[in-house]
């Protein structure tokens, strides 16, 4: 996995609100989950330091006392996740996405290897709605989105934003640090305007469901506001699913491509 897949991975789960009709909290429930990627065999990425590190694991076990994650391969990341506060799980079950957090780790024998353990999480999201599906968007030519925001002086300037990922719910935009102080948390902005490469500008509103920041191998930092759309008309809809299906089209001719 790349540095920019890692800065750019989405975390739904991160915003819950919007994606809460789609929460398991069933412990019966989310352990059938978590069984069948065990079985599956299912690769997981584990994200902690509020999404800056990861690690790439598999489930070992699966019980109603917890999960035995497999030990990562480099000692560095492994110490650092065992002192991590919170951490976020994401696989993919059957073309299902699939997190849950965790609110720490510690270090288990697990047929005498290393590995670590949780208690089995409080919730699951699991999202299996195409319309929800999320993608990336392109980097060399990013996709903006004009925010008009408030000035401290009372003025009105307008921001020109990069996408990082959307979806039919919502985008991810990547924001400078100077510029996260206007993306405050439950944030609304009217009229923001979406520049579609096939249908031209749109005018969508927006909330502001999440806002953390990202720091990159390289050092570089930007924060990732998590945004939502509000009372999106169906001509918009269709316009930005449409959008959507290309991107993941011209993906899946790229990695054929490298075949």
């Amino acid at each position: 996995m790349s540095e920019t897949e890692t800065a750019r991975s989405p975390l739904e789960l991160e915003e819950a609100d919007a994606y809460s009709q789609y929460l398991l909290h069933s412990p019966t429930e989310v352990a059938f989950v978590l069984r069948n990627a065990m079985q599956k065999g299912c690769m997981m990425t584990v994200y902690f330091d509020m999404g800056q590190s990861f690690f790439l694991t598999s489930l070992l076990q699966v019980s109603p006392k917890g999960i035995v994650l497999d030990y990562g391969s480099d000692e560095d990341t492994n110490r650092r996740a065992l002192k991590a506060g919170r951490l976020i799980c994401t696989t993919s079950v059957d073309k299902v996405k699939v997190q849950f957090a965790l609110d720490s780790l510690s270090l288990v024998n697990h047929e005498g290897n290393p590995a670590f353990f949780s208690p089995l999480p409080a919730n699951l999201l699991r999202l299996q709605r195409r319309e929800y599906f999320r993608v990336s968007t392109p980097i060399a030519t990013p996709l903006k989105c004009e925010i008009q925001v408030s000035t401290e002086t009372g003025g009105i300037t307008a921001l020109q934003i990069p996408l990082l990922d959307i979806s039919a719910g919502g985008m991810g935009l990547m924001t400078a640090v100077d510029q996260a102080q206007f993306f405050g948390r439950g944030s609304v902005f009217r009229n923001c305007v979406l520049t579609l490469p096939d249908d031209g500008p749109i005018k969508v509103d927006l909330e502001v469901r999440n806002l953390f920041e990202v720091t990159t191998r390289s050092g570089s930092r930007y924060f990732r506001v998590g945004c939502e759309f509000l009372d999106l008309p169906g001509l918009l809809l269709t316009m930005i699913q449409r959008y959507i299906t290309r991107l993941e089209r011209e993906r899946k001719a790229r990695i054929s491509g490298l075949e």
